[in-house]
């Protein structure tokens, strides 16, 4: 599945609580979401409009390998 282009920082936030993370603060631009989910991850996300398709790729690359599942089936999960 090919990366979005048009995502920002903030609605992938909002699409990641809905896997259980949660923001645990805001630190100028970037924004820090923690999980317990299948033990504790961190994960710091850059509220910019667009995201780079690099960093959205390593920031979903992260969540994926913590979850345990493809990168494909993450994004299917986080924008169908």
């Amino acid at each position: 599945m090919k990366l979005p282009r048009d995502i920002t920082g903030e609605t992938l936030a909002i699409a990641l609580n809905r896997l259980g993370y949660e923001t645990v603060r805001q630190t100028g631009s970037h924004i820090r979401l923690t999980t317990q989910r299948e033990g504790e991850h961190h994960i710091t996300i850059p509220n910019h409009s667009p995201l780079k398709t690099g960093t959205l790729n390593a920031i979903l690359k992260s969540v994926a390998s913590h979850l345990k599942i493809s990168r494909d089936n993450l994004l299917k999960q986080l924008f169908d």
